[in-house]
This record gives C-alpha cells, structure tokens and sequence, in this order.
C-alpha cells in the first residue's frame, strides 16, 4: 500500500479512537438513582478486533455518518422531534440511549430500521449483512466510555440469559 493511504488510515484510526476516549456523558446517561457506577474493577475487558473496529468503521463513515455523525455525535437537536413528529438521529457514542439495548436488538434496528416503529432509519439489511453490521456495531461499541459499555456489557448478557 503507499505510504500516504497508511498515514490516512492511521490518522482516522486514530481520531476515531480519540472520539472514544472521553468518559464524559450526557445527562440522559448517567446514572438513576437505583443504578450503580462503575467502579475500574467492573469494567469487563472489551477484547476488542481492531481489524473488525477498522472495517466498522468504514462500514459507519459510507452508511452511518451521514445521518449520525462523523463521530457518531448524532443530529444537534436529536432530542427534538421534528415537522413531522420524529426524533432526528441519536448519537451512537455514549451518550445517548443506543447503549441501553442488547446486540440482538440493535442488530434487529439496523437490519430493519425503524420505519415501522415510526422512526426515520431506514433497513440496511439490503445493503449491509450480518457480518457488517457485527463491524459496524464493533466500531459503534469502540466509541464507549468505560463506564457507558461496562453498563451496557451487564444488559447485554442479562438478555442473553433470558
């Protein structure tokens, strides 16, 4: 490969990864009042695949970006609904409620969207299959705060334990 397509890929590497690195949240993450924080001994190792985070993360720049951020900040106003009723996109990074659902689910938004939910994403499972959308949500993941994917880790496996 030319040494000026490793600088990029090194240089979105690591912006991406410096997105992720804030353990800042929003105030529709923190913690309720019967909910716990984390504490570094909690947090379980995340065993990440740098080439699965990689490869999400160009999946997420051709299919997500556009709607949820660069970044995965999500709209400004995604709090708001809009004309028509529905709320923009969410940031995907932490802080806001992506976090909150299982693999199994978001899997299921991103194959089939949330037309039917009256929401405004549209499925990908035409465009994306299972195997990219795992790397996209790697990637999504990868942006966690510690604390933000230490919880989410705990409802993941409370869902598969159903």
């Amino acid at each position: 490969m030319p040494a000026t397509y490793n600088i990029v890929v090194i240089g979105f590497v690591g912006s991406l990864g410096l997105a992720g690195c804030d353990n800042s949240t929003s105030s529709n993450s923190q913690p309720q009042a019967d909910q716990s924080v984390s504490t570094e001994a909690d947090v379980p190792s995340r065993n990440q695949d740098m080439q699965q985070i990689l490869r999400g993360g160009r999946l997420y720049q051709q299919n997500c970006a556009t709607c949820h951020g660069k970044l995965a900040q999500g709209a400004t106003n995604w709090r708001q609904r809009d004309e028509d009723g529905k709320f923009p996109p969410p940031p995907l990074d932490g802080s806001a409620h992506t976090w909150h659902h299982p693999t199994t689910q978001l899997t299921e938004i991103i194959k089939n969207g949330t037309l039917d939910r009256g929401g405004n994403m549209p499925a990908w499972k035409d465009q994306l299959d299972d195997q990219d959308i795992a790397d996209v949500l790697a990637w999504i993941k990868a942006q966690w705060p510690d604390e933000i994917y230490a919880r989410w880790y705990r409802n993941d496996q409370r869902a598969k334990n159903r």
